[in-house]
C-alpha cells in the first residue's frame, strides 16, 4: 500500500485519541502519521525487512499504549501512536502486493518478512499494489477522520497529500517505464 495510505491509518487513530483529549491532538497526529510512514524508509534497503516489524511493533505498542493511557501525555500519546500506526503498517503489508517492481504481475510471493520466526508472509492481495485504485480508495477513507476533526496545517497535509496518492495512482504504472533499466 502508498506510504500515504499508511499515514491516513495513523492519523484515523489519532482522530480517535483527538475526540477523547483534543490537547493531545497534535502529539497524537505526528506520532500516528510518523509511525504509518516510518516503516517504508527501508525502501533504500531490504524493503519491508529492514523497519517492518509486525511482531516486534506490536509487542512494543502493548506497554506504550498503557503508559499513555495511565499517564497522558504528548511524549507518552506520540509514542504509543508512533508504534501502533508502525504495527499496523507493518503488518497490513500482507494484505498488498507482494515485492516485486511490477506488483500487479503477481510474480512475488513476499509480502513481509516476520523476523521472530525468519520467514515472509505471501502477499493476500486484496489491494493488489501500491498504488491502485482500492489503494486510493482505503487510503481516501481512511482519511476521512481526520479531515473532519483537524484543521489548520494538518487538513491542508491530509488534502496535499490526497493529491499526492491521486496522483501517484494515475501514474504508478508509468513510473515503471519511465524508471531506468537499472531499477529491474
Amino acid at each position: 500500500m502508498m506510504a500515504t495510505t499508511h499515514a491516513f491509518v495513523g492519523l484515523a487513530l489519532a482522530s480517535a485519541v483527538a475526540a477523547v483529549a483534543p490537547e493531545l491532538a497534535v502529539p497524537a497526529a505526528v506520532g500516528g502519521a510518523a509511525g504509518g510512514l516510518f516503516p517504508d524508509l527501508d525502501l533504500v534497503g531490504a524493503h519491508r525487512k529492514t523497519l517492518h516489524y509486525p511482531v516486534y511493533y506490536s509487542v512494543l505498542a502493548v506497554p506504550a499504549a498503557a503508559w499513555a493511557a495511565l499517564a497522558p501525555g504528548a511524549l507518552s500519546v506520540g509514542a504509543a501512536l508512533f508504534l501502533v500506526s508502525a504495527a499496523l503498517h507493518s503488518a497490513s503489508d500482507m494484505f498488498g502486493g507482494g515485492l516485486e517492481l511490477r506488483p500487479w504481475e503477481g510474480r512475488s510471493d513476499r509480502a513481509v518478512y516476520v523476523h521472530p520466526i525468519r520467514t515472509w508472509v505471501r502477499p493476500r492481495r486484496w489491494v493488489r499494489y501500491d498504488g491502485s485504485p482500492e489503494d486510493f480508495l482505503v487510503g481516501a477513507l481512511f482519511a476521512v477522520p481526520a479531515l473532519v476533526t483537524f484543521d489548520g496545517r494538518t487538513r491542508s497535509l491530509v488534502l496535499a497529500a490526497l493529491a499526492g496518492s491521486l496522483l501517484y495512482t494515475a501514474l504508478r504504472k508509468r513510473i515503471v517505464e519511465w524508471a531506468p533499466e537499472w531499477i529491474e
